[in-house]
């Protein structure tokens, strides 16, 4: 799915990007993430941000290794309720 590889690349380029890393982190909401992504020349969905939250609730369970998703609690800014923000 083309969405999902451009999460996957929003997440790579922001874990060796600081400037995008802030950037990503003072988001307030999931729709705050999104657009600033998308200002960016990012093509992410709700539906990208949702699954990479709930892969690495499932990772943190101990449930399946993710790949992408890990960094996803770190976009959020670490919102505790972030899927309900969704």
């Amino acid at each position: 799915r083309m969405s999902w590889q451009e999460f996957e690349r929003l997440v790579d380029d922001a874990e060796s990007d600081r400037e995008l890393r802030w950037v990503l982190r003072h988001c307030r909401s999931a729709e705050d993430l999104i657009l600033a992504a998308r200002k960016l020349g990012y093509r992410v969905t709700r539906v990208d941000l949702q699954r990479a939250i709930e892969e690495e609730r499932q990772e943190l369970r101990g449930d399946r290794p993710v790949a992408a998703a890990a960094e996803a609690t770190a976009l959020t800014g670490g919102w505790d309720d972030a899927r309900e923000r969704l």
